[in-house]
């Protein structure tokens, strides 16, 4: 990277994870925070003033005919993210979207097609594959350490506070289960079978605080995923979030929640983040930024993504779209 040009990144979205995306982006080596886009004028100057960006867009479409451009990342609704995808893959630049990848399979499903036939990479940005603990867990998995795998559970549980700022947009199952489904699917090397789940709708938001699906798995392991936003206001964890695999000849336990620091103070007790995206003294380092660094250097490389490919996405949307369906309906979906 240090003998090319600066890769120029456009970000489509300014939502709070837009705004971290370019905190992480504006100090990496080898890419410059070139162009910004949102719908909101008032919001597009407030960011683009901090980083000094001069390119500013209301209209995404403006921002990929911009020929200076070389990636954009879509740090969108998820509702948007199937026609921005496309438009963006269509344009010839080089694509990351957060994930999920969309709502539906059918909308993935385009998608993929559109990648198919783009000149650029494109890639989904599933953050927690480039979590040290889980790809160590995939590491000694693959090694055969812990024999086949019988059973899975996970927890990515988050704070009602967290939950009312998000569930407007959506569900605790999709938005986080899809991490957890997405590493069983990885972890297994398996498809499902089918799955039931349940959901839960305490708040007032419009969708769903949390859920659970269990999964059954066609190499016969049972995958639960929990997902729930409404712990107490009171709860330390930024994030309580856990992974129990259990082999025939082992297992294996993740913990990403407490990550090695507490704060106690006047407020009360804290475990921030210092892992996924930790703001030290002004900067974002962490896991999503060697995300970003990954998929920047495929690009320099000119290479495929291979850590996350989009099938993997969309089976991750397909599973949690089939959860989201048989909690809705009361029935076991099957694939």
């Amino acid at each position: 990277m240090s003998q090319m040009k600066n890769l120029r990144w456009g970000l489509i979205g300014l939502g709070w994870f837009g705004e971290i995306h370019a905190e992480a982006l504006a100090t990496m080596p080898g890419i410059e925070l070139a162009a910004l886009c949102t719908r909101r004028p008032q919001r597009l100057a407030e960011v683009a003033d901090r980083f000094q960006v001069a390119k500013r867009y209301t209209d995404y479409r403006d921002l990929l005919a911009d020929p200076d451009i070389d990636v954009v990342g879509v740090i969108t609704h998820i509702n948007d993210h199937r026609d921005i995808a496309i438009d963006a893959l269509r344009s010839g630049k080089h694509v990351f979207l957060e994930k999920p990848m969309a709502p539906t399979v059918a909308d993935c499903d385009q998608i993929l097609a559109a990648a198919d036939q783009a000149a650029g990479c494109f890639m989904v940005g599933h953050i927690c594959r480039f979590d040290p603990r889980v790809a160590l867990a995939k590491q000694a998995i693959d090694e055969g350490r812990i024999g086949k795998i019988v059973s899975m559970h996970a927890r990515r549980n988050l704070s009602v506070n967290i939950g009312r700022m998000v569930l407007d947009a959506i569900s605790a199952l999709m938005g986080d289960g899809i991490h957890d489904g997405d590493l069983m699917l990885w972890f297994s090397g398996a498809d499902p079978v089918s799955v039931y789940a349940q959901e839960i709708h305490p708040g007032r938001n419009k969708y769903p605080d949390g859920g659970w699906a269990m999964a059954r798995l066609d190499n016969g392991a049972i995958a639960v995923i929990e997902s729930i936003w409404h712990l107490p206001q009171s709860t330390p964890y930024q994030i309580d979030a856990r992974m129990e695999i259990i082999g025939t000849e082992g297992a294996l336990y993740i913990n990403c929640g407490e990550a090695g620091l507490e704060i106690h103070d006047h407020a009360g007790n804290h475990m921030p983040d210092t892992l996924y995206w930790p703001n030290v003294f002004g900067q974002r380092f962490g896991i999503l930024r060697a995300e970003l660094r990954y998929f920047a250097d495929c690009i320099a490389a000119g290479r495929r993504p291979e850590r996350i490919t989009p099938a993997e996405s969309r089976a991750a949307v397909a599973l949690l779209a089939a959860a989201v369906e048989s909690s809705q309906t009361g029935q076991v979906v099957r694939f």
